[in-house]
């Protein structure tokens, strides 16, 4: 048995001042995932801070006409907002495809993103690896690897972010608002909160302990309103992607004006998709410049003999969500 100290905060200052103080405490907001690795010997705090009393749960729309998303709203309660079925359609798509209803109702945007990943290697506790004991080596590069990254990739660590969110998020070019030690506030670019592996997969974000997540904010963007989540899985529901694409288009007389496009399922971190939006914007919206786009995108992937199927099921998702945010559609992306 190991022991563990729980407090339930009520003051944002006292909390991260708690947290701060103890290099092993750990902020508790949903738990859904903080539970289940303490339980599997993974992770071993020795107090959790409950934050779910703290007021950092509000959906607001910003002047500019963008949102601010308190850390501590709820998935369901984030994808059932009007607002963001109206203006981020991928957004709330994604949160419903990401997870279980109860899962949804229990778990925190914040949480969402610093997620821990589902790489079994990681979560059992006792084979290497490099992102739970730092130099023990990664077990998934010469082990089972079907699930794992194909982008963002090192000799270190191979595995996958698991957030659905986070994807669009990204696509959204979303900002990380904090508030650290003394009162520190800080904001991160959606790009430069999440770490490639590198040789430090440990780190995984670029805050301090006792930094918390406050907001997430995203600025006002109109192709936004035109966008879409799409998720390629082994089954239906309550899966992580295989594949998944964050779009949004915009098409005058013909022309691609803008877009935007995420990747998950195939990356280390939510992969923002520069190379395809890069080579679409100013070309003509057909299938061929789709496919040539996503050609591109995964030229640099490095999959390994079990997750090489990856490269071909992304390019191919990536055609499919742009032809039906285009009107066709049609042909299925397995």
């Amino acid at each position: 048995m190991r022991p563990i100290t729980y407090a339930r905060a009520t003051d944002t200052a006292a909390a991260i001042a708690a947290v701060s103080a103890d290099p092993t405490s750990d902020f508790l907001a949903g738990g859904t995932t903080e539970i289940d690795l303490l339980r599997q010997n993974v992770l071993h705090p020795r107090r959790l801070v409950d934050i779910n009393s703290l007021p950092l749960n509000r959906i607001e729309t910003t002047p500019e006409g963008g949102l601010r998303i308190g850390s501590l709203a709820r998935m369901s309660e984030v994808a059932a907002a009007p607002v963001v079925r109206e203006r981020f359609p991928m957004l709330s798509q994604s949160l419903e495809l990401g997870a279980s209803a109860q899962l949804r109702h229990m778990a925190s945007m914040g949480g969402n993103l610093l997620q821990k990943v589902r790489c079994s290697y990681y979560r059992d506790a006792v084979s290497p690896c490099n992102k739970r004991e730092p130099g023990t080596g990664c077990s998934a590069v010469d082990g089972f690897s079907r699930g794992h990254a194909v982008l963002g990739t090192s000799s270190h660590c191979i595995a996958t972010h698991p957030s659905d969110a986070a994807v669009a998020l990204m696509a959204l070019d979303a900002q990380v608002h904090t508030l650290g030690p003394d009162d520190r506030e800080r904001t991160y670019a959606f790009d430069d909160f999440f770490l490639l592996p590198g040789d430090s997969p440990h780190r995984e974000h670029p805050m301090e302990h006792g930094e918390l997540i406050t907001s997430i904010e995203l600025p006002a963007a109109p192709v936004a309103r035109h966008s879409l989540y799409l998720k390629v899985r082994d089954r239906e529901s309550y899966e992580f992607a295989l594949t998944s694409v964050a779009a949004a288009v915009s098409v005058v007389d013909g022309t691609i004006a803008d877009v935007r496009v995420a990747l998950g399922g195939v990356a280390t971190k939510p992969w923002r998709a520069r190379r395809v939006e890069d080579f679409l914007i100013g070309a003509a919206a057909q299938r061929n410049n789709f496919a040539q786009a996503a050609r591109v995108e995964l030229i640099e992937a490095q999959p390994t003999t079990m997750n090489a199927f990856k490269v071909e099921l992304a390019q191919r998702a990536i055609v499919r969500a742009l032809e039906t945010l285009i009107g066709n559609g049609s042909e299925s992306p397995e």
